[in-house]
C-alpha cells in the first residue's frame, strides 16, 4: 500500500486520492492559516510553480490539531490560500496525525514516502530541494 491508495477528500469535500498524480513527485504538506510557519506558503508555491513542468506536485492537507490553528471551514481555507498567498497547489480536507504545522513528506513517483522534513525546514531549505531535485520522475 503506497499514499496513492489512501482514500481522502478533495477541500471541496470532492471524494479524491493521491493516485491521480501517480508518477509525480509530492511535497504532502499540513498547512495551516494562523501558524507562525504560515508564511512557508510562498515558499510551497514557489517549489510548485518551479517543479510543476518536471513531474512534481505540493499537495496541502489543513491541520487544525495544532493549538486550533486552521479553525476556518474548506471554503475559508481555500479563499484564504488563494487571495494571501496565491497558492495553486491542490488542497484536501483536514489533515490527522502529525508532529505540527507545516510538516513535509516527500512522496516518490511510485507513492512511497521518501523523506520527511520537520516543520522549521523551509521550502527553501537546500537539503529538501536536493532531495525533490534528486527524485523528479524521468
Amino acid at each position: 500500500m503506497t499514499v496513492h491508495d489512501l482514500p481522502v477528500n478533495t477541500l471541496n469535500g470532492e471524494p479524491g486520492s493521491l493516485g491521480d498524480l501517480a508518477g509525480t513527485t509530492l511535497l504532502v504538506v499540513n498547512v495551516a492559516s494562523k501558524c507562525g510557519l504560515t508564511p512557508q506558503y510562498t515558499g510551497l508555491e514557489q517549489l510548485h510553480e518551479r517543479y510543476a513542468g518536471r513531474g512534481f506536485a505540493v499537495v496541502g492537507f489543513p491541520c487544525n490539531q495544532f493549538g486550533g490553528q486552521e479553525p476556518g471551514t474548506a471554503a475559508e481555507i481555500g479563499e484564504f490560500c488563494s487571495t494571501t498567498y496565491g497558492v495553486t497547489f491542490p488542497m484536501f480536507e483536514k489533515a490527522g496525525d502529525v508532529q505540527w504545522n507545516f510538516e513535509k513528506f516527500l512522496v516518490g513517483p511510485d507513492g512511497a514516502v521518501l523523506a520527511r522534513f520537520r516543520p522549521l525546514v523551509t521550502p527553501e531549505d537546500p537539503e529538501l530541494v536536493a532531495a525533490i531535485e534528486a527524485n523528479l520522475p524521468g
